[in-house]
């Protein structure tokens, strides 16, 4: 315990190192007697501990108030508990049996969620799975089982050729599911964005017609609230439109953007979503849950257990002593499936929805400050003009030796180098994490996201100096 509540002292002081980085090949053959190998006799108590000591002092602290790496980050110190109590009741989440509490707690939230998603008249149902992939997963597995129930038994050779539709700048979960579910990829078909990396309503409905024309047969379009790279939000009223048009499912990824419906400043960025047949929500990425904690909610009830009910007899029996419906595990793909709501619940309880919205609401100032701080600046260039829509921001740093090269490809390939080596040397200093990325025909830029409650403006001044220092004779 000691050891533990150490290093969340070390996380949250800002004049501590995010990480002390090896290479992998450093770890595998041991650092200073700490040795990964494993023996045949017990070790002692003392090298347990300080096993448990290296183990943190190699890794990442996430919750550093310069930590901006991925979407979710920070150390919420009240979900830490709520998982640490989770462990401790070390529990399943497939029978009320043996998770009484955890289970009616998951029955609670996904209600709250479908209620703040516009579901409230609605008897809707759902989920929590380990991550945003799986909740994609489960959205795609129920939108064919609507369509063709008889996917359950007869398999795919049953179907005509499926195809689906995401947004080109849509997460690659998608195309993973449709690899899984025997769908493929080459029937997943990716819809053209425009500048901001929407998805352009038109093109939709140009692919639907075009794939009905081909033979294909379209069955679900998923739509993004909050993408990955450019934080996008697809416009969900005419998307559903198009989906009524052509009798489609409509799911919307809102892993990463879900958790504005809880600012009432900001939440009309998702207007339409309640139109959705299913959802994906992270509370682990904006909401700062500690990970994981993702939901796929599904508007229609009693079709996500159509889907995957199998039906054990030795965990699902039907004259047990208590109201059996919430045995919920046959609703889920997994069997031995974790509690990932105590948490949520646990954080829920101690801010309240309103200090939720206060966090977010935060988030995205700081994005409008961040933006504000690096448009006067002349090294640096924001890959959109305009004002963030959400906590991402996207920009390009410039050293003085590219300012007097014209744009172009010259100037591009070089520029493609800044990022990679500006982020190595803030890995290896420990000074500060942020993530870059090429998109499309644009090369390796920062992108900067804000989800972390450590986080105040002088990180994020630190983070331009930083760049600068770090990039300047680059």
């Amino acid at each position: 315990v000691n050891i533990l509540l150490h290093y969340i002292e070390k996380t949250f002081d800002v004049k501590s190192k995010i990480l002390d980085f090896h290479h992998p090949h450093q770890l595998l053959e041991g650092l200073d007697g700490f040795n990964l190998q494993l023996s045949d006799h017990p070790e002692s108590l003392e090298q347990l501990l300080v096993d448990c000591i290296d183990t943190l002092k190699y890794s990442v602290k996430t919750g550093h108030p310069r930590y901006f790496n991925q979407l979710s980050s920070g150390l919420d110190v009240i979900g830490l508990a709520g998982e640490w109590l989770t462990a401790t009741a070390n529990t399943n989440m497939f029978t009320y049996e043996i998770a009484p509490v955890f289970t009616v707690m998951e029955t609670v939230l996904l209600k709250k969620m479908c209620e703040i998603i516009g579901w409230g008249e609605t008897e809707a149902d759902g989920i929590f799975s380990p991550g945003g992939s799986i909740s994609n997963l489960y959205g795609i597995l129920v939108a064919r089982y609507k369509q063709y129930p008889e996917i359950k038994t007869k398999g795919m050779t049953a179907l005509p050729n499926i195809v689906l539709f995401v947004s080109e700048h849509g997460h690659y979960s998608v195309k993973k599911a449709a690899a899984i579910l025997g769908i493929g990829t080459d029937n997943v078909i990716e819809v053209k964005c425009d500048e901001r990396g929407k998805m352009i309503p038109a093109e939709l409905e140009k692919n639907i017609l075009q794939a009905k024309k081909m033979g294909q047969t379209p069955f679900c379009v998923t739509a993004t609230a909050g993408s990955t790279v450019f934080g996008a939000f697809d416009p969900l009223h005419n998307i559903a439109d198009i989906c009524e048009t052509h009798k489609l499912w409509m799911h919307v990824d809102a892993a990463w953007g879900g958790g504005l419906l809880l600012s009432r400043d900001h939440s009309y960025k998702l207007s339409g979503i309640k139109r959705a047949n299913s959802v994906t929500w992270n509370p682990h990425k904006l909401m700062g849950v500690p990970l994981q904690c993702s939901a796929i909610l599904i508007r229609e009830k009693g079709l996500l257990e159509a889907c995957n009910q199998i039906g054990a007899g030795y965990l699902f029996q039907p004259d047990k002593l208590y109201n059996v419906d919430f045995d919920t595990g046959d609703k889920a793909i997994q069997c031995g499936r974790h509690a990932d709501i105590f948490k949520l619940w646990l954080m829920w309880k101690a801010k309240g929805t309103y200090g939720f919205e206060a966090q977010i609401n935060r988030y995205m100032e700081l994005a409008k400050y961040f933006y504000k701080v690096l448009k006067k600046k002349d090294n640096f260039k924001l890959v959109f003009d305009a004002e963030p829509e959400f906590t991402n921001v996207c920009f390009w740093y410039f050293p003085p030796r590219l300012k007097h090269i014209p744009k172009g490809f010259e100037r591009d390939q070089e520029l493609q180098k800044i990022a990679p080596k500006i982020k190595a040397q803030m890995i290896e200093e420990g000074t500060a994490m942020i993530s870059y990325q090429p998109c499309g025909d644009k090369v390796n830029f920062f992108r900067m996201v804000f989800s972390n409650p450590a986080t105040r403006q002088k990180d994020v001044d630190y983070l331009i100096d930083e760049i600068q220092r770090l990039g300047k004779d680059l």
